[in-house]
């Protein structure tokens, strides 16, 4: 097995954006000056999308005086990681790369064709960055949940690197989990109980933080996410749990009243950090 490389450039992809930064392997810190961070409209064309994604990446590598042999990437699901190819359709974001080698399709645009590149789940890359960054690896088993545009689920064990645990798709209720615990439900039901539309849960928590209609939305949400932690607990016989993403955010609402006091609940530090560093790990 060849010697790791000592910097590699790691990047987080997500639903609007891509961070992207120059990782050290040999301590996992991520070269501050090299984060670059860029608004993706994932509901665009796909040359507009690798270009995006691309033109990020670029100005990652100007900020760094090395040289770069090996890119990183965390990615949302469903994606081919072996082959590099996107399988995300019908979820508002990406459809229009769908069964596309991104792999590439990024090697074109950055007209480096030796490059090597490398995916892993997001969800996996954040909670490997989180244990890394968190020192949690005392603990036997850490399971990984992150909540925004997707919803993503890993495990991490002792001596193992984190996996993706693919729940996203699991049946509940009439649909699947990942209908009922990400932005887009939030926001359709929210226009359904007070009739306004909104961007995101942010928006509804700034506009309408106080309302009724706000307190049985967020009511609703907390059972159906106590619901996922039973099944992913269950699953994976574990009750310690890393939480991450945008709707993550709003922790302090969503958790009223040690509502979920039976599960310990570690709130995700690094955010993006994590996923970078998680990025890294996998050459």
């Amino acid at each position: 097995m060849s010697e790791a490389p000592s910097f590699i450039l790691a990047c987080d992809i997500g639903g609007t954006h891509i961070t992207s930064a120059i990782v050290n392997t040999q301590n996992w810190e991520i070269l501050s000056y090299t984060l670059s961070r860029t608004h993706i409209n994932s509901s665009s064309d796909a040359k507009s999308i690798f270009q995006g994604w691309s033109g990020n990446i670029k100005s990652c590598l100007e900020k760094f005086d090395g040289t770069i042999d090996h890119i990183g990437i965390a990615m949302p699901g469903p994606f081919d990681y072996e082959k590099g190819i996107s399988l995300m359709k019908n979820q508002d974001k990406y459809d229009a790369i769908y069964k596309l080698d991104v792999t590439e399709a990024l090697k074109n645009e950055l007209e480096i064709p030796s490059i090597e590149i490398k995916y892993i789940n997001d969800a996996a890359a954040f909670l490997q960055g989180e244990v890394y960054a968190q020192n949690l690896s005392s603990e036997e088993k850490v399971l990984g949940i992150t909540l925004g545009t997707g919803l993503g689920s890993a495990v991490w064990s002792q001596n193992e690197k984190a996996f993706d645990a693919d729940l996203w798709k699991e049946k509940y209720r009439e649909s699947i989990f990942e209908e009922y615990l990400v932005t887009r439900w939030f926001t359709k039901t929210f226009e359904s109980l007070k009739g306004s539309k909104e961007k995101g849960l942010k928006e509804i928590i700034d506009n309408h933080g106080k309302s009724q209609e706000f307190d049985t939305l967020i009511k609703d949400y907390r059972a159906q996410l106590k619901d996922f932690l039973a099944f992913f607990s269950d699953k994976y016989s574990c009750n310690c749990f890393v939480v991450g993403g945008n709707i993550a955010k709003a922790w302090n609402l969503i958790d009223l009243d040690n509502y979920f006091s039976e599960y310990k609940i570690i709130q995700a530090q690094y955010a993006e950090k994590a996923a970078l560093i998680g990025a890294a790990s996998i050459f």
